[in-house]
C-alpha cells in the first residue's frame, strides 16, 4: 500500500482569518491520500470553530509516532501559547508569538521528515515583530530555520506559473535593482523547479519590464541592457528559455500552455496577472527548501476575522497543491 503524505497547516496568526479558513478547509473537503496535522492551540481552534459553525473532535499529539492514531477528526500538535480564545482582529504580541511558534515548530517536523511538506495561513507582520521574532515574515524564517540561502517564490493559478525575481520593493527602485547576474542564475534555478513539478523538459519565458518590451530602447534600456544579454547566453548553454516577452501579454501565453512558467521582474507584475486569472485558487510556493511549503495568497484580514465571511478555497488549495508536490520536491532536495 502506498504510503499517505502527510502535511503539516500552520493557522497563522490566530487573531486573523488563518484559524477559520483552516478549519473550514479541513471540515468541508478531503484530501484522499493524504493526511494533515494542524500546528495550533486547542483554544484557537475551538474558537476558530464556533466562528465557522463547525465541530470536530481535536486529538493533541506529540509526535511522528501519534500521526494517524485514534478517531476521525483533527490531529493538532499544540504550541502551548494560547489557553484561551482571542481578540479577533487585533494586533497581539501573544498572537504574533503563537504564530511564531506553530510555524517554527512545523518546521522542525519537516525538517525531522515527520511531515512531507508545510502548508500555511498567513501572518501579521507587526504582531510577529512584537512577539519577538526577528525575521519579518515566512520566508525569513524559512531561510533562517532551514539555513537556505536561496529561495524562490513561485505562484500558480491553473496552468500558469509565476516565478519572481524580486519581491518586496518600490515600484521606483525595480528597474535599479535588476542585476544580469541574478538572472542569470535563476533562469536555470526555475527551469530545474519546474522540472521539480514533474515537468519535463520545461519551457521558460521572461516578462519585460517596460511597455512593449521596451521599443528597441524607446521605453527604456533595461531589455536590451540586461534581460536579452541573459535569456541569449542561457538559450547557448541550451536552456529553453524566450524573452523578454511584454507583460501584456506573456501571462496570457503562460495561461494557454505557450510557456510552462514565466520569471515575473517585480512583486505586482506577477500578482496581478495570477490574482486576476482566479484570486482563490492562487497558490503560493516556497521552492529551494529541503520540502515544500505552500501559502495562501492572501493576508490576515483583520476587517473581516471573527465573522464567519472567509473564503477558504485558496486554503484548500494550498493543501491541494503540498498534497500534489511535496513528494517530488522532497525527492529531488535529498
Amino acid at each position: 500500500m502506498k504510503k499517505a503524505l502527510v502535511i503539516g497547516v500552520t493557522v497563522g496568526d490566530p487573531a486573523g482569518i488563518g484559524p477559520e479558513i483552516v478549519i473550514k478547509a479541513l471540515l468541508k473537503k478531503k484530501y484522499p491520500g493524504t493526511r494533515v496535522v494542524v500546528f495550533a492551540d486547542r483554544a484557537v481552534l475551538e474558537q476558530a470553530m464556533d466562528i465557522a459553525r463547525q465541530k470536530a473532535p481535536i486529538h493533541e499529539i506529540a509526535g511522528k509516532e501519534d500521526i494517524g492514531r485514534g478517531a476521525k477528526g483533527i490531529q493538532l500538535v499544540p504550541g502551548n501559547v494560547i489557553h484561551q480564545p482571542v481578540t479577533m482582529g487585533k494586533v497581539s504580541r501573544d498572537c504574533g508569538r503563537a504564530a511564531h511558534v506553530y510555524f517554527s515548530t512545523a518546521l522542525d517536523w519537516a525538517l525531522a521528515g515527520w511531515i512531507d511538506g508545510v502548508a500555511t495561513a498567513p501572518l501579521q507582520k507587526e504582531a510577529l515583530k512584537l512577539g519577538g521574532c526577528r525575521q519579518l515574515d515566512h520566508t525569513g524564517i524559512l531561510k533562517h530555520q532551514t539555513d537556505s540561502a536561496e529561495t524562490t517564490t513561485l505562484f500558480i493559478t491553473g496552468r500558469l506559473r509565476v516565478f519572481f525575481l524580486t519581491r518586496h520593493l518600490p515600484l521606483r527602485d525595480v528597474a535599479r535593482a535588476l542585476r544580469k547576474e541574478e538572472l542569470d542564475a535563476a533562469i536555470p534555478r526555475c527551469i530545474g523547479f519546474l522540472e521539480q513539478l514533474g515537468i519535463a523538459s520545461p519551457k521558460l519565458a521572461v516578462a519585460a519590464l517596460n511597455p512593449h518590451g521596451g521599443e528597441e530602447g524607446m521605453f527604456g534600456q533595461e531589455e536590451k541592457e540586461i534581460l536579452a544579454p541573459s535569456i541569449q547566453e542561457a538559450r547557448k548553454k541550451g536552456l529553453n528559455v524566450a524573452g523578454p516577452i511584454p507583460a501584456d501579454s506573456v501571462f496570457h501565453l503562460a495561461k494557454e500552455g505557450v510557456y510552462d512558467g514565466v520569471i515575473s521582474l517585480y512583486h505586482d507584475q506577477g500578482h496581478i496577472a495570477t490574482k486576476t486569472l482566479d484570486f482563490y485558487k492562487t497558490v503560493s510556493l516556497t521552492m529551494g527548501l529541503p520540502f515544500l511549503r505552500t501559502s495562501v495568497d492572501h493576508g490576515t484580514a483583520f476587517n473581516i476575522a471573527g465573522k464567519n465571511l472567509a473564503n477558504e478555497t485558496s486554503m484548500i488549495e494550498a493543501i491541494r497543491a503540498a498534497a500534489r508536490y511535496a513528494g517530488r520536491v522532497r525527492a529531488a532536495a535529498s
